[in-house]
């Protein structure tokens, strides 16, 4: 763990609830100023020097705050640059997937093809998630694509991002839950009272820890293991688990709340549409199912165990 990461968590918490619902610019110069794209990168380099849990804390308070900017992507692509031994001066990001987030504000992208990591960019096609915002297609120009010469598990890294900004995204949802059935009166008490909303919040905040748990235990593979892929299994689990929350604790958090979750001035909507786009971004149910299933049946029982008790150091 980063000796850091509660002053971190401190400054991004602050930091991200002063931006919301704020403009695109104003995100970029203002984490830009905070640093936090450097936060992967060594102090040696004038990063942050964090580690993946520090990554997990930031992209957690990025999810609750529901904030709509790159960070993640922007964190990875610095990250993945520093280790080919380069800088970029412009708005870099990370494409796990066709669609990239805030594609159309990026000055470079970072793709995976054939099995190596290039640098690219290209036409910008513009599109949206279910919460509205810019999930662009680019056409990469790929005569232009520029070899890193590192390895990384692109795809991997995009699911890891979002079984953590999920876990904050619901620890929201939950505190709004909390929030409005402990004011909201029907037959004279609160809602809080009546055993069926107890329930419902309940199962909330089992979906809730369910999604933290599953962001820090891909987060200690992450950092027992590197972002190359030993730490696929870890992270397609969390992002299978993450996908299992989203689907169960959105509908808990709009059943208690009722009519009024789906307005657009109330922010649960912000949190559980951009969730709902989630659970397909950096892979969906079918996909990790289906490479679970099949390392599993690779490893055999025995390798199945050895994997999941594997010691910490990977050598």
């Amino acid at each position: 763990m980063s000796e850091n990461r509660e002053q971190l968590a401190e400054m991004a918490d602050g930091l991200f609830a002063g931006l919301r619902g704020g403009e695109f610019d104003t995100f970029q110069t203002q984490i830009g100023e905070a640093g936090f794209g450097l936060l992967l990168v060594p102090e040696s380099s004038e990063g942050f020097g964090g580690d993946w849990g520090d990554l997990a804390t930031v992209m957690r308070l990025a999810g609750k705050h529901a904030l709509a900017w790159p960070l993640g992507e922007h964190i990875l692509a610095a990250r993945l640059l520093h280790d080919a031994g380069r800088h970029a001066d412009a708005l870099t990001l990370l494409a796990g997937e066709s669609s990239i987030p805030w594609g159309r504000e990026a000055g470079d992208v970072l793709v995976e093809r054939d099995g190596q990591i290039l640098l690219v960019s290209g036409e910008v096609s513009a599109g949206e998630s279910p919460a509205g915002e810019p999930r662009d297609m680019v056409a990469y120009d790929w005569d232009r694509a520029v070899p890193l010469g590192i390895e990384a598990d692109l795809f991997g890294l995009i699911a890891f991002l979002r079984v953590c900004q999920t876990a904050g995204a619901l620890d929201a949802a939950l505190e709004l839950a909390i929030e409005h059935t402990g004011q909201r009166e029907q037959f004279g008490r609160p809602l809080s009272k009546f055993q069926s909303v107890q329930q419902s919040i309940a199962l909330l905040a089992v979906e809730a820890a369910a999604a933290n748990c599953a962001a820090q235990g891909a987060a200690a593979a992450l950092d027992r293991f590197g972002h190359g892929g030993d730490a696929r299994f870890e992270i397609g689990a969390a992002k299978l688990r993450s996908n299992i929350a989203i689907k169960v604790g959105a509908a808990l958090a709009h059943q208690v709340h009722g009519a009024i979750g789906f307005t657009q001035d109330y922010p649960l909507h912000e949190l559980t549409r951009r969730m709902m786009g989630w659970r397909s971004e950096g892979g969906n149910d079918a996909y990790w199912s289906a490479r679970l299933g099949a390392q599993t049946l690779e490893w055999g029982g025995q390798g199945l165990w050895d994997q999941i008790t594997r010691r910490t150091d990977p050598g």
